[in-house]
């Protein structure tokens, strides 16, 4: 199986349109057309983990966190570019995933709501368009005999599409009115002269990916010279993709009940704390990793509980003031969990392929009681 194969299959499980943009996701590093036989799932991409995955020979590394995150000046052995460099001569592929996974549902936030027994969530905040709903109504306007042409040509292009339908759309008759000028080739009427039409008005959906291929193919087979034809955006449906989960547990909880639940989904040895340790839960949101100002939204919503990666030092005073009891298990220890579900999930879609989660990743903070 090749890179671009299993970049593929990686994409049809995580929306890669969900990243925020100032993320880097997809295929980093390595050649598409290589041959795969090993991956290696890791948060992150160290000196220990290029060496592990040499070991294990594996051919491609899926990482949580981007390997290149600013653009790279150098790519040297002893440079800030060393990772790069080292797995470019190692020829080892890098895909990364990052905040697609953090955003999209059944996600690594989706996962935190999940173990402490969130329902009902919705995200809290750094809010990105929904992929699936980003569409254009594109509508043209052909004559009667003409109509089937430029019509099947929008379709193959990619237009009409609505859930489980194809070929979806809509005509209605109108007359059209046009005067050629000086320098037009009309395919009806004459110079100088005003033509009325007996025309089609005919309108479908396309995906704001596809709307560029069917203009191209109204152009081609659309008999007019200068085929009249309007693309207007729609309007999207409530529905938000976003960092964070907010929301009720099903089932009120003490707080060191639901440390418990953290520690055994997690396997955190260890976690920062903010607020009242005792408590009964009723409301919770969670945000992996480090959420920046979202936490400003999680204490506006007054609720019980935060669970993240890290806090600042005064967003942990702005909690604590607010009586908002805060656990963070460290930025990776907070999204490590997901790499198990990443790597069931691929093993099921690619048969045969040897997955392997890291052993050397790990928390670069060794926590120790003074």
């Amino acid at each position: 199986m090749k890179v671009r194969d299993i970049a593929n299959t990686i994409k049809s499980m995580v929306p890669l349109e969900l990243a925020l943009d100032w993320d880097n996701v997809g295929l980093l590093v390595g050649d598409a057309k290589k041959e795969v036989k090993k991956i290696l799932l890791t948060i992150d991409i160290t000196k220990d983990v290029i060496a592990e995955a040499k070991k294990l020979k594996a051919d491609m590394i899926l990482s949580y966190h981007p390997v290149i995150w600013d653009g790279l000046k150098t790519v040297t052995a002893d440079g800030p570019g060393s990772i790069v460099y080292e797995l470019v001569k190692s020829d080892i592929a890098v895909f990364s995933v990052h905040t697609a996974v953090d955003i999209m549902f059944g996600g690594v936030n989706d996962g935190l709501a999940e173990m402490i027994g969130l329902t009902d969530t919705k995200p809290i905040g750094d809010f990105v368009p929904n992929p699936s709903q980003n569409n254009y109504k594109l509508v043209v306007f052909v004559p009667q005999k003409s109509l089937a042409a430029v019509t099947n040509a929008i379709f193959k292009a990619g237009a009409g599409a609505i859930g489980n339908y194809s070929d979806c759309g809509f005509a209605s008759q109108g007359v059209g009115s046009f005067k050629p000028l000086k320098g037009a080739k009309p395919t009806i009427g004459k110079q100088d002269k005003i033509e009325k039409v007996n025309e089609i008005r005919f309108e479908a959906i396309v995906p704001a990916e596809k709307v560029e291929g069917c203009i191209k193919a109204i152009k081609k087979t659309h008999p007019y010279e200068m085929p009249a034809y309007d693309c207007l955006k729609l309007y999207d449906s409530p529905d938000k993709f976003g960092l964070g989960r907010i929301g009720k547990l099903d089932k009120p909880a003490q707080l060191t009940e639901i440390i418990q639940k953290i520690k055994k989904a997690t396997g955190a040895k260890a976690f920062g704390f903010v607020g009242k340790e005792k408590r009964l839960v009723k409301t919770a949101a969670v945000c992996a990793g480090s959420c920046g100002k979202i936490i400003n939204s999680v204490i506006a919503q007054n609720v019980d509980l935060y669970l993240t990666g890290e806090i600042k030092h005064h967003q942990a005073l702005a909690a604590k003031e607010a009586g908002l009891s805060c656990i963070c298990l460290s930025h990776t220890v907070s999204e490590r969990f997901v790499l198990k579900k990443l790597a069931k999930q691929l093993q099921n879609q690619l048969k045969g392929l040897n997955i392997n989660i890291s052993k050397k990743d790990t928390d670069p903070f060794n926590w120790k009681n003074l």
